[in-house]
């Protein structure tokens, strides 16, 4: 947490805030923050002077891009971005400060201090970690029913284990992984390859629409997510699976289970999911 249809949520809120505002100076108070370049002060002085051009996403990361620079940035578990007057008394666990020329700051909050920020070349982005190898964005044209069956129907793992690999399709956790299984009537510990043509096809489905419809709710506030704005997401009202356990099931009324598959906490419906022998 926060996944796509959160970090989608903080890309359009942010392209509100702070498009077109000009950097004065950045202030870095946890310098582990910073991955590239290796060195805090560094990396402010290389962004003193530029303007935001705006922000774009890929996967569960955030794009800032500049004139002649990209800051890649991942929230992780609890980061979070807001927008204050720089008069306004800077909140505990805020870690780095962009100082706009208008008095307004953009500041990077994180209680579990596990995001990361990466400064680029426009474009070298795409070539080095974290944003290398990324697999399929799942709102995107180019992620096709046929395109879908390409890369999870050859998998012989766990198929919930396949949707968690950003490798193959991004921007996918554990929320909607549960969500969109739920919808598709698949079992979370189905190997991939196992499925048929008709379930690959609901899975690819349920994705979509999970995805889509938790973008238009602004994600799902669990603990501590809100947007740019300190707003929160709705989308958490219309889970229909996920944090449900032993309370009763949507579809069919009985109670619904949970269980750990590849780590994670894991909620299904036994009777709506059953499983099937491989």
């Amino acid at each position: 947490m926060p996944e796509l249809p959160e970090v989608e949520t903080v890309k359009r809120t942010l392209n509100q805030l702070i498009k077109g505002k000009h950097i004065d100076q950045v202030s870095v108070h946890l310098p582990r923050i910073i991955q590239r370049p290796d060195d805090a002060e560094a990396f402010a002085f290389m962004l003193k002077d530029h303007t935001v051009q705006g922000v774009e996403r890929r996967g569960k990361f955030l794009r800032m891009l500049l004139d002649g620079l990209v800051l890649v940035s991942h929230l992780r578990m609890e980061g979070r971005y807001g927008l204050y007057r720089a008069e306004e008394p800077v909140e505990k666990h805020t870690h780095v400060i962009f100082h706009f020329s208008d008095g307004t700051e953009l500041r990077y909050k994180d209680v579990r201090q596990f995001g990361t920020m990466h400064l680029f070349a426009p474009g070298e982005e795409f070539k080095h970690a974290p944003l290398a190898k990324l697999g399929y964005e799942p709102l995107d044209d180019t992620f096709t029913l046929g395109t879908f069956k390409q890369v999870i129907g050859s998998k012989k793992t766990k198929i919930k284990a396949v949707l968690l690999n950003q490798a193959y399709v991004v921007g996918i956790g554990n929320i909607y992984v549960d969500e969109a299984l739920f919808r598709a009537k698949i079992h979370p510990e189905r190997s991939a390859n196992s499925l048929k043509d008709a379930e690959l096809k609901r899975l690819y489905h349920a994705i979509v629409d999970t995805l889509s419809e938790a973008v238009n709710a602004g994600g799902s506030s669990i603990k501590s997510y809100v947007n740019g704005q300190g707003e929160m997401g709705m989308f958490q009202h219309s889970h229909q699976i996920y944090g449900r356990k032993d309370k009763p099931c949507h579809a069919c009324g009985g109670p619904v289970h949970k269980m750990v598959v590849g780590g994670r906490g894991t909620h299904y419906c036994p009777k709506c999911q059953p499983v099937q022998k491989q």
